[in-house]
C-alpha cells in the first residue's frame, strides 16, 4: 500500500481525548487525527518521531492524520484504517502464502446481521487485527487493551466452521523488524481464553509483519506465534 502523498515528519507532544494528537513540525504545533482506538501502550512518549499525512478536503475538521510513530528504534504503523488496505494489497500480490491460490477476494464479508468479517476469500474468512504493541525487543503482542469486540469475533469465527468456512485471524504486525508474536493474556484474559478455544476448534491464527517507510507499508514476511 503506497501513500498517495508525502509524509510529514514531526515530534510527538501528546495524545488526548483519544482521537487527537499534538505534534511539533518545524517551529509549529499541529493537531492531527489519531485513527487508533487502542491504548497505544509504549508508543506515546513525548518527543517520539512521528509521520503524518495531510488532506486539504474542506469537509475535514483536522487536515492531518497520524500514520507512524518511532518508538525504541522501531517504526510502528498506527493508522488502523489502513490495515485492511495493506492486507488486500498482500492478497492481490500473493504476499500471504496461505492465500496464494485464492480466486476471489470479497472485502467486508457480512457473515450475520450483526457481524462482518474483513475478507472472504473463496471459503476462507479472514479477520484482520492490527498489532502495534511490543514490550520487549523482538516480541509483538495483541491486544493492547481489553477487546470485547475481538472476543465476539473469535466466537463467531469458531461457529463459522459448522457452516463449512475456513476461518483465519491475521495479526497484521505493523512493527518494523519484529520476529515473534503472542497474545497479551495479562491485558485481556478473556480474549486469551477465547483464542485457546478457537484454536482448538480449528480457527487458524497467522501473523505477518510489515515493512514500513515514508513511501509505503506492505506485508513483508510471516512471523512466529508463541503459545504459552
Amino acid at each position: 500500500m503506497k501513500f498517495t502523498s508525502s509524509l510529514i515528519k514531526g515530534k510527538l507532544i501528546k495524545r488526548y481525548k483519544r482521537f487527537f494528537v499534538d505534534i511539533k513540525v518545524n517551529n509549529s504545533i499541529i493537531t492531527a487525527h489519531c485513527p487508533n482506538t487502542g491504548s497505544m501502550m509504549g508508543l506515546l512518549d513525548q518527543g517520539n518521531k512521528v509521520w503524518v499525512t495531510k488532506n486539504d478536503d474542506p469537509k475535514r475538521k483536522l487536515k492531518f492524520t497520524l500514520e507512524m510513530i518511532e518508538a525504541n528504534k522501531k517504526i510502528i504503523g498506527v493508522n488502523t484504517h489502513r490495515a485492511n488496505r495493506i492486507v488486500q494489497h498482500g492478497l492481490e500480490n500473493k504476499l500471504i502464502k496461505e492465500f496464494r491460490t485464492i480466486k476471489k477476494i470479497q472485502p467486508e464479508f457480512k457473515y450475520t446481521n450483526d457481524t462482518r468479517f474483513d475478507f472472504l476469500c473463496d471459503k476462507n474468512i479472514i479477520e484482520v487485527k492490527n498489532v502495534t504493541l511490543f514490550r520487549s525487543e523482538d516480541l509483538a503482542e495483541f491486544p493492547d487493551a481489553v477487546t470485547s469486540r475481538g472476543s465476539k469475533h473469535l466466537i463467531k469465527l469458531t461457529n463459522s466452521i459448522k457452516n463449512n468456512y475456513n476461518p483465519y485471524v491475521l495479526f497484521l504486525t505493523q512493527i518494523q523488524g519484529i520476529s515473534n508474536f503472542k497474545i497479551a493474556k495479562d491485558i485481556d484474559k478473556i480474549y486469551y481464553q477465547n483464542y485457546k478455544i478457537a484454536k482448538k476448534a480449528g480457527v487458524k491464527f497467522i501473523a505477518y509483519r510489515c515493512v514500513l517507510n515514508s513511501k509505503e507499508i506492505k506485508i513483508e514476511k510471516k512471523i512466529n506465534i508463541i503459545d504459552e
